[in-house]
């Protein structure tokens, strides 16, 4: 049985005390708790006796007993030839009282049959509840302990013994099938219906607590599946952010059309992959300068064709072209003559990251209308996220308009049309979810 160890020891003083007020005559009082099936193991739970001057009973008697946790196996203590009898076995196996109204002729007291002294006068009664009540419709798998013989024990029995109650009474006052030993049947059985009661509130409390910890594992694994998902659906925005790129890209290429005075990063980079190439010694190549020098030229070129946000291409020289160049021309002079230039080129090379952002230039571009030309660069150079659908839709507009000459017009806005259906479902998505693992974690669907 599931009971709380607590709440049982409280129960078992209880029942004491009740069958000591009760009974006058009885002077002390245990119990003992028996199972689980097969090993049917006996331990006292608890006991308590009757101080005959003030009434009131103490609990704990220090006095030894076999069945002192941890207790004793159905091996150690059911009849067997060649060994003591013992009336705890007569309980359990039989489910029957046990009542030792005469200590001298006690055939169960193990402390007659082995040393010839008599134990006082006690009633040993099992505390019993039906199998199915404990074990559902689980009955027939059950494993039953066995006789010396081999032979299983309460196979046909539909009540099983789950507590012995032991009542020591004064001298000579009790009798097989007096009162007392009918008190003490009666409240027997109330001790095992509040056993079971207890059994079953611990058995609810557990399955509760089971239930809980696997709604929330269940809750775990849903949010991160639907997070990871959450995560996947990400590429939308940089599939939208993609298709921005290549507005910018026209935008810059319509700076380029009317100022070409302007210098830009492709002018720039391309001198300085030039430099390296003309200042690198021939046979340098598969040294690792020269592997610097075309890790350099490559990056360099990458730059050039990629039409990043002004700030991240920034970062990017910062990070990638800067670092390498000032390695190249601390381990080299090969490029001492032409250091001033280089540092020059790279000084303005950031700038120009900036230039479709340049209101003047923007002012120059007498070719497209000014309402084209004022709305382009500001719809070219976001960074999209959820929060900026109203941008996608302005985007949209703006791809219908009649002056817009860039190629592959009608795809972008085909693409973006399908893109914008799509970062409309996902704060839906987000919030369904949200509320979905809200609601495992709580268990309701409120």
């Amino acid at each position: 049985m599931i009971i709380n160890d607590d709440i049982l020891e409280q129960t078992c003083k209880d029942m004491i005390e009740t069958i000591l007020l009760c009974l006058r005559d009885a002077t002390r009082g245990t119990i003992y708790r028996i199972g689980p099936m097969p090993e049917l193991r006996t331990v006292r739970v608890t006991s308590g006796a009757r101080d005959e001057k003030t009434g009131e009973i103490l609990w704990g008697i220090k006095e030894y007993s076999d069945y002192d946790d941890p207790g004793k196996c159905w091996e150690d203590y059911k009849d067997r030839p060649g060994q003591a009898l013992e009336a705890m076995a007569w309980c359990v196996e039989k489910g029957k009282s046990w009542t030792s109204d005469d200590p001298y002729q006690d055939c169960r007291s193990v402390r007659k049959q082995l040393a010839n002294e008599p134990e006082d006068y006690h009633h040993m009664e099992p505390v019993m509840i039906s199998r199915s009540y404990l074990y559902g419709d689980q009955t027939d798998s059950l494993e039953f302990p066995v006789d010396y013989r081999g032979r299983p024990i309460w196979r046909d029995c539909q009540n099983l013994v789950i507590a012995v109650i032991k009542i020591h009474f004064k001298k000579e006052l009790i009798k097989r099938g007096d009162r007392s030993t009918k008190v003490i049947k009666k409240l027997s059985r109330t001790l095992g219906t509040h056993m079971l009661s207890l059994h079953i509130r611990e058995t609810l409390a557990e399955a509760h607590q089971d239930l809980a910890r696997q709604r929330l594992q269940s809750c775990n694994v849903l949010a991160h599946e639907l997070r990871n998902t959450l995560i996947k659906l990400g590429f939308i925005f940089s599939a939208v952010n993609a298709e921005i790129s290549f507005l910018r890209e026209q935008w810059e290429a319509q700076i380029t059309m009317a100022c070409p005075e302007v210098e830009n990063k492709s002018t720039i980079l391309e001198r300085l992959s030039r430099l390296i190439e003309s200042n690198l010694p021939r046979d340098d190549g598969q040294t690792r300068l020269g592997r610097l020098c075309e890790k350099l030229i490559a990056e360099q070129s990458e730059l050039a064709n990629l039409p990043l946000m002004p700030a991240i291409g920034e970062k990017w020289v910062d990070n990638k072209i800067l670092p390498k160049w000032r390695e190249l021309m601390v381990e080299s002079k090969a490029w001492d003559e032409s250091r001033e230039e280089i540092e020059s080129l790279l000084s303005r090379l950031k700038s120009t990251m900036w230039i479709g952002t340049n209101e003047e230039l923007a002012g120059r571009i007498e070719h497209l209308p000014h309402d084209l030309r004022s709305i382009w660069p500001k719809l070219a150079y976001i960074d999209f996220t959820v929060d900026k659908l109203v941008m996608l839709e302005q985007i949209l507009k703006f791809l219908d308009h009649p002056e817009l000459k860039i190629p592959h017009k009608r795809q972008t806005k085909k693409v973006l049309t399908s893109l914008k259906a799509l970062v409309e479902m996902i704060p839906e998505v987000e919030e369904k979810t949200n509320r979905i693992i809200l609601s495992l974690r709580k268990g309701s669907f409120e």
